[in-house]
């Protein structure tokens, strides 16, 4: 199995109970989107784009095998994307940083309460 492949699968397992889950392909990998918002891509490389708070953005690059995410040739993708290497991806660590996109996701997807008129 390539690594793509076999994070690809990884990702698909730890979101098996995860309602409104769907795979699109995006960014040059397997994009996997919860109620229609991109959660994690699954690189043909191996490495896992990870959408992330953006007022968590340097705390969570500063994590072994993170950094700031890239489209194409050097195109900052902005706070809120990380990349994580494949080789910090084993073990729990895969699950870790899939709970902080889904995190991410649940307070991006909760209706904001409407601002009281006044």
């Amino acid at each position: 199995m390539t690594p793509h492949a076999d994070l690809a699968q990884r990702v698909r397992d730890l979101l098996a109970d995860e309602p409104s889950t769907r795979e699109v392909s995006m960014f040059g990998g397997r994009a996997f989107m919860v109620d229609d918002r991109i959660v994690v891509s699954a690189q043909r490389s191996g490495e896992l784009l990870v959408r992330v708070p953006a007022d968590r953005h340097h705390e969570l690059t500063a994590r072994p095998g993170a950094r700031q995410a890239v489209m194409g040739t050097d195109r900052d993708m902005g706070p809120g994307w990380v990349t994580v290497d494949a080789a910090s991806l084993g073990g729990e660590d895969l699950s870790w940083w899939l709970g902080i996109a889904l995190e991410h996701n649940r307070a991006a997807t909760t209706p904001r309460p409407e601002a009281a008129d006044g």
